[in-house]
């Protein structure tokens, strides 16, 4: 009797970064029909969904300085909160945006103003530290692309995110 070996192959699902973008969409009190049939497909195909900190920092920020008219959004944005993965911000991440940050500003690829927050470098240290395989989803492929798998939102399917074999 011959025994054959047979090699041990997990599977990892590629989790899903909100930026900023799409997250305030989903958030807004009207979010538009594309937006919420993409969320509806994701979250329905059992992908695992992430709001960084640093995503929740700019969507609030943009609702409150545009007045209470926004509450609805502010509140469904605290929704998302809990019923997705919230990420808070670490000093891990915020030491390896930093790297980020300089490494990018060295290669002559800036990809903010020298004096602004970097919202960008600060979301991909946060999708990096949760796995390499972690796809952001934007409107803004060209800076996060650098860092991160980044894709427009509405080019990421539910089977971009499952099963990927882990060796």
């Amino acid at each position: 009797m011959e025994i054959t070996l047979h090699r041990k192959v997990a599977l990892v699902n590629s989790p899903i970064f909100l930026d900023a973008g799409p997250l305030g969409m989903i958030a807004h009190p009207k979010p538009n029909p594309q937006i919420a049939d993409w969320y509806k497909r994701i979250v329905g195909g059992g992908c695992e969904i992430y709001v960084a900190e640093i995503s929740d920092y700019e969507v609030r920020r943009s609702f409150l300085h545009r007045g209470p008219d926004l509450k609805k959004a502010l509140a469904r944005l605290n929704e998302l909160k809990e019923e997705l993965n919230y990420l808070p911000l670490s000093t891990a991440q915020m030491l390896k945006a930093a790297e980020l940050w300089a490494d990018s500003r060295r290669k002559g690829q800036p990809t903010s103003d020298p004096k602004a927050l970097d919202c960008d470098v600060i979301l991909a240290a946060q999708a990096q530290s949760v796995s390499v395989d972690a796809i952001v989803a934007t409107n803004n492929i060209k800076h996060l692309a650098r860092f991160v798998d980044a894709r427009h939102w509405k080019d990421i399917t539910a089977e971009d995110c499952m099963n990927l074999p882990l060796e």
